[in-house]
């Protein structure tokens, strides 16, 4: 079987991790998360960051600094996991959902002003496989009417939106480093605050709500509980697999631009020409990362038949998300316009093996099996 996914060991994750062991620190903020600190703020100019034990956790860390409160209202794109949403719905926020735009998975930027009321406190734009939103739109609408913006970065490392490093533009971002994604940790992820007045207070809260950090710092001579918070911060171990992966960041991601850039050649040449399925599209004010690549079917029965077909080749490519909307946990509680949009990539959209360690006979084979299937129909 071809797996979907392979976690990378890219050269010294074991290495780091017994620097990190023999350092006699192996919680939270020793000194391979200091690195890895130091790598985000200085490569990508994030203004601070802060490791987190998971993207989810990030976004919980953000929906607590904007002191969501029951009856506030955030906006974010159906067609997302559902972390998105879970972060702001244990604050007590109501959910609007947007839908998708017609290119490209991301969220709908043109439907966003008609969705905003005097509830709404946050848009959350997530940046589908490392794709950008449209920033400036989301930006202007932000200024326009109070609102804070948290750009959900999951799966967007080293990728731009006119120059700018996603995660980088909205006043705070959540980032992944699960196995799935092109840097990685195990579990793991990152909050990134662009917007000062939250620095401090972001610490607190990673610290179970003391002020322990400035404790280390020497900044206070005892600390205590001062704050709402729990335990976001990793541990060291965690940051030292990580960090042997940020070392080879540009080597991973070449490896993985040339398997898309396969995939994505090899298609156009039949599918694409031949109408048979939708491919990829990257907007012009926004750089491919090489997350995922992805193929959308006419239908769900005909994506269900793909993915059999695969399958039985001993490939194993996956369907995504299931717009939020529907889920049986929102249930009764969505009342607003038909998402078709999301609706039609929960229902159509395949993603395909992309990892570093995919060899060119691999990669050869699936493209040869999805053609045969769509030659047969």
């Amino acid at each position: 079987m071809i797996a979907f996914n392979k976690p990378y060991i890219s050269g010294n994750e074991f290495k780091y991790i017994s620097e990190s062991v023999k350092s006699g620190k192996i919680s939270g903020d020793g000194i391979f998360t200091k690195k890895c600190h130091s790598f985000f703020e200085e490569t990508y100019g994030f203004k601070k960051v802060l490791l987190t034990t998971s993207c989810t956790d990030a976004l919980e860390m953000a929906a607590i600094l904007i002191d969501i409160q029951p009856g506030d209202e955030v906006i974010m794109p159906s067609y997302t996991f559902v972390s998105t949403a879970n972060a702001f719905v244990l604050r007590g926020a109501k959910i609007v959902f947007a839908d998708s735009r017609k290119d490209h998975p991301g969220i709908d930027e043109a439907s966003l002003e008609s969705l905003i009321t005097e509830k709404t406190k946050a848009i959350v734009p997530v940046h589908y496989a490392g794709v950008a939103c449209d920033m400036d739109i989301i930006m202007d609408i932000a200024n326009k009417y109070g609102l804070f913006i948290i750009e959900d970065a999951a799966q967007a490392i080293d990728s731009y939106h006119k120059g700018r490093h996603l995660g980088s533009i909205g006043h705070l971002a959540a980032f992944s480093f699960h196995e799935t994604k092109n840097v990685i940790s195990g579990e793991g992820g990152m909050l990134v605050i662009n917007d000062e007045r939250f620095e401090k207070r972001a610490e607190v809260i990673r610290e179970k709500g003391t002020n322990r950090s400035s404790f280390f710092r020497g900044e206070v001579d005892k600390y205590g509980w001062v704050d709402l918070g729990s335990s976001f911060l990793p541990s060291d171990m965690i940051a030292a697999f990580l960090f042997a992966q940020l070392e080879n960041l540009q080597e991973i991601q070449l490896r993985r631009k040339k398997i898309w850039e396969k995939y994505d050649f090899s298609f156009k040449g039949f599918l694409d020409t031949q109408k048979k399925v939708r491919l990829p599209q990257i907007p012009d004010f926004a750089t491919n990362n090489s997350h995922m690549y992805y193929l959308i079917c006419s239908s769900a029965q005909e994506r269900k038949a793909l993915l059999v077909h695969l399958k039985s080749k001993g490939i194993l490519a996956v369907f995504h998300y299931l717009s939020l909307h529907k889920s049986s946990f929102f249930e009764g509680k969505y009342s607003g316009l038909n998402l078709t949009e999301a609706d039609k990539y929960t229902d159509c959209l395949v993603r395909l093996p992309l990892y570093v360690e995919l060899d060119i006979d691999e990669q050869e084979y699936i493209i040869e099996s999805v053609n045969e299937f769509y030659k047969k129909k």
